[in-house]
């Protein structure tokens, strides 16, 4: 396992201190929790506009485009 190093304000340190006592999780814990929500919304956010960039390359614009493409057989 890797670590890391990193500087926090004051008032996100007492807030993350905070959080830790009322979830009963170490600081590590909920940062690293948190760190892997944000990759994989970034993940997401990558793969969505991917996504977009192809389905309007196609012709493709709308919700109510998808919706009717998937209900064809």
């Amino acid at each position: 396992m890797a670590t890391i190093t990193l500087r926090l304000p004051d008032d996100l340190d007492r807030d993350l201190q905070r959080r830790s006592e009322a979830e009963g999780l170490s600081k590590s814990d909920l940062v690293r929790e948190a760190l892997r929500r944000y990759l994989h919304v970034a993940d997401f956010r990558a793969l969505r506009t991917e996504c977009v960039a192809r389905a309007q390359a196609l012709g493709v614009h709308t919700d109510e485009e998808v919706f009717r493409l998937l209900r064809e057989p």
